[in-house]
């Protein structure tokens, strides 16, 4: 199955990696992986189609993951939680005028409507990304999944789309929530799926 994925969060994606590295480690991460260096400046992908996004993306997270090793993780959470804000600043009016409305509800609200808004803005086709409720839980299922394309992992690899949904959850409710990514497509699932843990 073909991956459809914004070039648009390719490109601040590259932004935010960037910023959170500083340029030069930026680009040693990129030589190391023998990915183009080139790369490491986002008006190289203007002309990539939305599957090549998803490669470029998919690769150059999992460079990350091969430089960093364990502490690749940490580094990845908060690029995602950064992209986030990102991504809002970049948004078109329809989704800015739904991020006003979402923080006009009642809290106990907000928690659902922001997840799909993230779905939305995440999303290359519809239903790319779907959320469901588990009694008092929320489960955001990933079934595209960029960040997965051609990789293969013995556990989640998902740490952008993590540090996404806490951060979009903290953006529309102040508060932190426990997630956790309970399968993966790089460890051979059909999709990715998230738990958000909302308790009682």
């Amino acid at each position: 199955m073909s991956v459809n994925f914004p070039l648009s969060i390719l490109q601040k994606f590259v932004e935010t990696l960037s910023a959170e590295l500083g340029h030069e480690t930026a680009t040693a991460v990129i030589k190391k992986s023998g990915l183009p260096k080139e790369w490491m400046h986002d008006e190289n992908f203007e002309n990539l189609n939305n599957e090549q996004s998803a490669l470029a993306y998919a690769r150059l997270q999992s460079a990350v993951r091969t430089y960093y090793g364990r502490g690749a993780r940490g580094i990845l959470l908060r690029i995602g939680a950064k992209l986030w804000k990102q991504l809002l600043d970049d948004a078109s009016f329809g989704i800015k005028t739904q991020a006003v409305m979402i923080r006009g509800l009642p809290k106990y609200l907000r928690r659902k409507q922001a997840l799909e808004l993230l779905g939305r803005i995440l999303s290359g086709n519809k239903n790319d990304i779907t959320l469901h409720t588990l009694d008092l839980d929320l489960l955001f299922v990933d079934s595209a999944s960029a960040t997965t394309l051609n990789q293969s992992d013995d556990t989640p690899v998902c740490f952008v789309t993590l540090g996404l949904i806490r951060e979009c959850l903290f953006w529309a409710t102040g508060e932190e929530y426990d997630i956790e990514e309970r399968s993966c497509k790089a460890m051979g699932a059909r999709q990715c799926e998230f738990k958000i843990n909302i308790g009682a």
